[in-house]
């Protein structure tokens, strides 16, 4: 068993994301001998997904797309992977914006002092934006995807979605398509959402069992079903932030079912549970989350965020995505960790953006397309989306 010690995370109160300094890894191997995944959780409040990073098999040695929060637990995983299948020469940043991508890689750059490190153009930070050496990035072995080439061109396949102008920043993602695997790798645009909850949750369910509850007196039982309806309402949460069936209950009934006996603890939040799901909450779930597999799907939080009135530099990127030889598998920084995806995924991703479907205001949808356009109204997201 491994020691907390051995999962601590110093650098936590930079970006306060649960579970906060304490942070669990999992390593599995998706593509025999060519690729690998390291997985932690992180959220808000509970509200936690999985975030991973992809270790790749690369010409003299491996390389790290989408660094995490580098622990002892972590470092020793990739220990093992360096102890056969050589160093670590290369780490990609391959998103402009997205914190959580990029919270890890200073602390990962240097415990691999000689790697190389390539970043997707445009980086920004918030509220203030920084050089990359304030952020501790290392300038002198750092390049910038196209304007210095891109790694390993040989075997890999860089395709940029965006940019697109946020006002704040950029939005920009890098995708790579490693040809000896057959496998497309990206960071938050697309996911596949599967309804059983994901391998991570099994060290600790804490998070599921907690949206599992209807009321905060309510204590947190342990069952397959309700780990099930914890991890559906988790991924309500991730995909729509307020979703449509969710109510917030008064101060006054929040307070009425909290602090009593077995729930006057930190783990349970001491009864405070400040939802309430409508009786037919599982409506939503409808063309989320897939029966017999992962669905995949432009994640819902960047549709309504980021595609409003860019769906063109979507559509174009697809159609280059779709074009590559002997395409097979999908893994995303998020939610499940390999899909099959294959021409026919994208040509029905298309299909859909080009249909009604895609701008349905549904109640699901409302609040993040009524937070988009206060945020256009107030001018924070600029009139024109190119740069």
């Amino acid at each position: 068993m491994v020691s907390s010690n051995n999962k601590k995370w110093q650098w936590w109160p930079l970006f306060p994301l649960y579970p906060y300094g304490i942070k669990k890894t999992i390593c599995r191997e998706l593509i025999p001998n060519q690729i690998w995944s390291l997985e932690q959780i992180q959220g808000i409040y509970y509200v936690a997904v999985p975030i991973r990073m992809t270790v790749m098999k690369v010409n003299n040695g491996l390389m790290i797309i989408n660094p995490i929060p580098p622990t002892d637990e972590l470092v020793d995983e990739l220990e093992k992977l360096i102890a056969i299948h050589g160093r670590i020469n290369t780490i990609v940043l391959p998103n402009a914006s997205g914190l959580e991508h990029k919270i890890g890689l200073p602390s990962l750059s240097r415990i691999f002092p000689d790697s190389e490190i390539w970043l997707c153009p445009g980086q920004w930070s918030f509220p203030i934006n920084l050089p990359l050496e304030f952020i501790g990035i290392p300038a002198n072995r750092t390049k910038i995807f196209f304007k210095d080439g891109v790694p390993f061109g040989d075997i890999c396949e860089w395709t940029s979605l965006g940019p697109i102008n946020l006002g704040l920043g950029r939005f920009q993602e890098i995708s790579c398509f490693h040809k000896p695997s057959g496998t497309l790798n990206v960071t938050d645009v697309i996911v596949g959402i599967d309804r059983k909850p994901p391998e991570i949750f099994e060290y600790d369910p804490t998070p599921l069992l907690f949206h599992s509850r209807d009321r905060g007196d309510e204590l947190l039982l342990d069952t397959t079903e309700l780990r099930e309806k914890g991890w559906a309402r988790l991924v309500l949460f991730a995909s729509f932030l307020r979703p449509g069936k969710l109510k917030i209950p008064s101060l006054k009934m929040i307070f009425r079912y909290s602090f009593k006996n077995g729930l006057r603890n930190k783990k349970s939040h001491f009864g405070i549970y400040p939802f309430l799901w409508d009786e037919d909450w599982e409506l939503s779930l409808r063309g989320i989350m897939g029966e017999n597999g992962p669905k995949i799907q432009i994640a819902p939080v960047i549709q309504k965020l980021i595609f409003p009135r860019s769906k063109k530099a979507l559509c174009e990127w697809l159609m280059a995505v779709k074009d590559f030889e002997g395409m097979k598998y999908l893994i995303s920084a998020h939610y499940s960790p390999l899909c099959d995806f294959r021409k026919k995924d994208c040509d029905e991703l298309l299909l859909n953006i080009n249909s009604d479907k895609w701008n349905d205001l549904n109640e699901n949808n409302k609040f993040l397309s009524n937070f988009y356009n206060r945020l256009y109204k107030l001018g924070v997201i600029p009139e024109n989306v190119n740069f």
